[in-house]
């Protein structure tokens, strides 16, 4: 009985170094709180005597700005009232959904051959160190590739 409860201890342990102070942090409402111990030996769990101290801090600020629902829907529909051709729109953004569930389709297949990961992840760190190599270890590399990435931003933006 004592390792089940070392291992839903070790399931319901969450470490954190601190929590970022959001403007979310001002809009919640506040729960009511229980004690928790500030430490939490771990030694039943993993072997070792050290343990993790959990430190959460919440702050709110006046300058932050609430979220009007009302007031981002009104500008939603203004948006979509100004776009011309809405079928457009809407054929691109499903396109993209269907895109993205077949890539999803083809990344879990390629996932599933044995091996095939692995060497994937190889070829992508050697290209990862040519590319370094190439185009971001020396100074006159660096600006040639600052060059050639706003050259294809003018081809792209029609400029060119």
């Amino acid at each position: 009985m004592a390792a089940a409860s070392s291992t839903s201890m070790a399931a319901t342990a969450v470490f954190m170094h601190s929590l970022p102070a959001t403007k979310l942090a001002a809009h919640v409402p506040a729960l009511p709180l229980r004690r928790v111990p500030t430490s939490i030996p771990l030694n039943q769990i993993s072997g070792s005597r050290r343990t993790y101290q959990l430190r959460v801090r919440a702050s709110s600020s006046d300058e932050s700005s609430p979220i009007d629902a009302n007031e981002l829907f009104t500008d939603l529909k203004e948006k979509w009232d100004a776009i011309e051709d809405k079928s457009t729109v809407l054929l691109y953004g499903g396109g993209a959904i269907v895109a993205l569930w077949l890539a999803t389709i083809v990344v879990g297949a390629i996932n599933s051959v044995p091996l095939l990961p692995k060497l994937l992840e190889l070829v992508g760190l050697g290209y990862t160190g040519w590319f370094v190599y190439r185009y971001l270890l020396y100074k006159s590399s660096r600006k040639e590739l600052v060059e050639d990435i706003e050259a294809l931003g003018k081809k792209i933006s029609g400029v060119e």
